[in-house]
């Protein structure tokens, strides 16, 4: 069984077997988790999304899925980059976040990793609800099958803990 814990902090300062990177579809860098991420862990995370942006994804890293590089220097083996979708009233979008999660736990169980550390997809600069994208990330995580020990979701500032501390329970 998985175990779920909150931290509320850098997720950049965790360790961890995997570090999930909200990452945009470039995997080039970008702002918020993904900037912190490309700058803390160095840029050997850079040149392994250059390779992949030069092999399987030319066009970029679609929306809620994810893909593993090397985490440079950061205390973790691995970053997982997924692609949150930009929240919109005029679509329902759940499902692409909830991917987002299924797939990461997907890549984490195909590499081996046992802790993974997850921003919260898509609340940032994506402007994902604070509550919505809580409840999509922790009914998520708690109904996909893993291998993974322990998911640590890594929130930013107090607000977000709070919100994902009322859906943990």
């Amino acid at each position: 069984m998985t175990t779920i814990t909150l931290v509320q902090g850098d997720i950049t300062r965790q360790s961890a077997d995997a570090i999930v990177n909200a990452a945009n579809s470039s995997l080039l860098g970008g702002g918020g988790v993904d900037g912190a991420i490309h700058r803390r862990g160095g840029p050997a995370i850079l040149e392994d999304c250059r390779r992949l942006r030069a092999s399987h994804y030319g066009k970029g890293l679609p929306t809620g899925r994810a893909v593993a590089t090397t985490a440079g220097n950061l205390d973790a083996r691995w970053v997982i980059h997924t692609v949150g979708p930009r929240f919109t009233r005029e679509e329902d979008r759940s499902e692409l976040l909830a991917s987002c999660y299924r797939e990461s736990l997907r890549v984490a169980d195909e590499l081996g990793a046992r802790t993974v550390a997850f921003p919260a997809v898509s609340a940032g600069i994506y402007g994902w609800p604070m509550d919505d994208a809580a409840r999509i990330a922790v009914e998520t995580v708690r109904a996909t099958e893993t291998s993974v020990e322990e998911v640590r979701f890594v929130l930013f500032d107090e607000p977000a803990y709070e919100a994902f501390a009322r859906q943990v329970g």
